[in-house]
């Protein structure tokens, strides 16, 4: 089948469902983005995913799931969406033991199987029924902006933009032994609008 690569745009408070995220996907060759729905706790596994410098000084689900396959000599191939029905997404997560070449595919949700893609650097893919049916042409001004929206939906700010370069490492640091996630990635995106400045 030709399966259609997928890239992340960036996650958002959802419009359609109150206390969801929208995980929004892109085919890069036509521009078609794809939302998808996801969770709180899904949002901030996939944030921290992709911030590959924060580091929770206890596994979550996904890092334990993802330190279990790499201990039984597996590796992450890649993410299917397959399937959207009455606006859920069904997804496919492609496996192969290093040692035997043997695939495994299990079924997945898609925010727990884009979870796991990024901390793979897997890549993910749907089909072209799934974006005639559920994608959307969507024009995004900024890539940094889109970039940007999920620590700005989270938390306010401005009270971050009058603290200095050090304070912002510590209260990153204290974030991460707090365990506070959220506020963590708000402080991560801060230091680097200043270090793009100072660029």
């Amino acid at each position: 089948m030709d399966y259609k690569q997928l890239i992340i745009r960036g996650i958002s408070y959802s419009q359609t469902q109150s206390g969801a995220y929208a995980l929004l996907l892109e085919h890069e060759e036509t521009h078609i983005k794809l939302p998808v729905v996801i969770g709180n706790f899904e949002a901030q596994s996939i944030s921290l995913g992709l911030e590959k410098d924060i580091h929770p000084p206890r596994p979550l689900t996904h890092d334990l799931f993802t330190k279990f396959i790499v201990s039984a000599n597996y590796e992450l191939l890649s993410v299917i969406i397959y399937q959207i029905v009455d606006g859920v997404f069904f997804s496919n997560i492609n496996f192969k033991n290093k040692a035997t070449e043997e695939e495994l595919i299990l079924d997945a949700r898609t925010s727990d199987a884009v979870a796991m893609a990024v901390r793979f650097d897997a890549p993910i893919f749907t089909t072209q029924q799934v974006l005639n049916e559920a994608g959307i042409l969507l024009e995004l001004e900024d890539v940094s902006k889109e970039e940007e929206t999920f620590s700005e939906t989270v938390h306010d700010e401005d009270n971050l933009r009058s603290v200095s370069m050090e304070e912002l490492q510590k209260l990153l640091d204290e974030a991460v032994k707090e365990e506070d996630y959220d506020t963590a990635l708000e402080i991560q995106e801060e230091i680097k609008r200043r270090k793009k400045k100072i660029d």
